[in-house]
């Protein structure tokens, strides 16, 4: 075992920014409304050896840019469908275009700042749209089946993936019969500028788009978090630290 004094690396611990969803709780007998991440994602990122913090949709959390090292979109609420020009269908449920455009700023402004950025779930589907691309509002009308969100709460569905051979996707999944575990209505339909998908459902449903020209801009469309499989927060973990630590100097890490 090495010390820090030995290790460089372990005393620096790169910072993850997580984007704050809000929910109301019931508390000593009132109702209130609070920012939360869901425990697995601090979790898993701390014992990938970095410092998850919780980030409030305010308006200019994109200057918190500077602060951290990357950052993990979570799932959510739906996307307000005017932010991609369309009519809100009857089963979207969008939280408030504001905690949106503050969202999309602050994932533009980590993109352009070239630090690494997870999206899941909603987190993919922010990252397509913040590149132009639409979202299909209500997927069993596409697909004709309720197989990515069953009707039962708490309930998962379960997918086999196709991959795009050499992806990022690909190379973090390393299997030869990846499953996704998913609960979404929604789902990437028009694709976004620059953004290439990397992996299909059977019925044809993109379930993980990547940006090739950015060191690590991956989303996934599958709940990433709430299944014991860490590889991609993992692998976040990995690219942040490679990023932050050959910026000071430190490799071997």
């Amino acid at each position: 075992m090495h010390s820090t004094a030995s290790d460089p690396a372990a005393a620096v611990r790169p910072v993850v920014g997580i984007c704050a969803r809000t929910a109301p709780v019931a508390l000593q007998g009132r109702e209130l409304l609070v920012g939360l991440a869901l425990q697995a994602h601090l979790d898993l990122l701390a014992a990938a050896g970095c410092t998850p913090v919780l980030l409030s949709l305010l308006p200019g959390a994109e200057r918190l840019v500077d602060r951290i090292d990357g950052l993990l979109v979570p799932g959510g609420p739906d996307l307000d469908p005017a932010l991609y020009g369309r009519a809100a269908h009857p089963a979207t449920r969008a939280a408030g275009p504001d905690a949106d455009r503050v969202e999309l700023r602050l994932v533009g402004a980590a993109l352009d700042a070239g630090l690494p950025v997870l999206g899941i779930c909603r987190g993919m589907q922010l990252l397509n749209v913040l590149r132009g691309g639409t979202l299909h509002q209500h997927l069993p009308e596409v697909v004709g089946h309720d197989g990515h969100r069953p009707p039962r709460p708490g309930e998962f569905g379960r997918h086999r993936l196709r991959l795009r051979p050499g992806s990022r996707i690909a190379d973090i999944l390393d299997e030869r019969e990846p499953e996704s575990a998913c609960r979404h209505h929604q789902a990437v339909d028009r694709l976004g500028s620059g953004l290439l998908a990397t992996a299909w459902a059977e019925d044809g449903t993109v379930e993980a788009v990547e940006l090739p020209d950015h060191p690590f801009a991956l989303g996934v469309q599958w709940e990433a978090g709430q299944t014991e499989d860490g590889r991609l927060h993992q692998a976040l973990a990995r690219a942040v630290k490679n990023q932050k630590f050959a910026r000071m100097g430190i490799f071997g890490s």
